[in-house]
């Protein structure tokens, strides 16, 4: 009996191997399966073919490739892939294509942006980046008349790039373009580096900058908001008065409403509620 009992439960363990081994392989197949039904619905990211319009120069950085650019172009016009299609059109945009291209082959590009509704792309970049928008002009709003500028770029139109500004210190306007922002950022991104607290020297002017890319998985390099702080009004007109320091520090720490609301860790809390001032006021640690 107890040989029968021990081949009895084997076979049950056997029966239930099997079963999760048979489920593991349905799930599996039926994820890949899902996947290749997707791609065939929205397509390949462009940088999976042979013809992505970025070469790699000798310093090891981006460079646009008119030639691949061409290549794209009439491939998507004989093969649909939407959101490769896309992308391409969109590093076009950004690199003002049109101007490159000859007069038969702007023909050959307006097709494609027919096809593919290229006039959509710039529209969703702008609805993407409206929340951006908003941001910027509430925090620049937040720390006026202080030698801090914030800025949006909608980098899918670099020629007409500047589309919010706040507490304007390097004199530029709104629907102003971009030189080399988009292959600058392109570069950093290759390299894992961050544009983070540079300086900038023009003429007698220095500022203090920060640029953070905005970036999505659609089309990549997007937009930018960056920061510019006018250091040599903080250095040689803020600081050269106690009571224009005074002001600016009013200013910085001006507020419009009081809200009951805490923002405090619990342990931090208490020692608040215990007096302490600041967050390197050391007393009550």
């Amino acid at each position: 009996m107890p040989i029968l009992s021990a081949g009895f439960g084997s076979d049950i363990t056997v029966n239930v191997i099997a079963s999760v081994i048979a489920s593991a392989i349905l799930l599996g197949a039926g994820f890949l399966w899902g996947k290749y039904k997707e791609r065939q619905r929205y397509g390949r990211k462009l940088e999976e073919y042979d013809f992505y319009p970025y070469i790699i120069d000798r310093d090891n950085f981006p460079e646009f490739s008119l030639k691949d650019f061409r290549l794209g172009m009439h491939y998507f016009l004989r093969n649909f892939d939407p959101m490769a299609a896309r992308q391409l059109i969109f590093i076009g945009e950004q690199n003002n294509v049109r101007a490159q291209l000859e007069p038969a082959e702007q023909k050959v590009y307006a097709r494609l942006l027919t096809r593919y509704d290229g006039k959509r792309i710039a529209d969703d970049t702008q609805e993407y980046l409206e929340n951006y928008a908003r941001i910027v002009r509430l925090l620049g709003k937040s720390f006026p008349n202080l030698g801090i500028e914030i800025l949006l770029h909608d980098l899918s139109n670099p020629s007409r790039s500047l589309v919010a500004l706040e507490n304007n210190v390097t004199g530029r306007n709104l629907h102003d373009g971009t030189t080399n922002l988009v292959i600058d950022l392109k570069k950093r991104l290759l390299t894992h580096e961050e544009k983070l607290n540079y300086e900038l020297n023009i003429g007698a002017r220095r500022f203090k900058c920060t640029t953070i890319p905005i970036t999505r998985p659609e089309y990549g390099v997007v937009g930018a908001v960056c920061i510019n702080v006018d250091a040599n009004y903080l250095t040689e007109e803020v600081l050269s008065a106690s009571d224009k320091v005074a002001t600016f520090f009013q200013t910085f720490c001006r507020t419009e409403v009081q809200l009951d609301e805490n923002i405090l860790s619990r342990d931090e809390y208490a020692k608040a509620l215990k007096g302490k001032r600041h967050f390197k006021d050391n007393r009550f640690d």
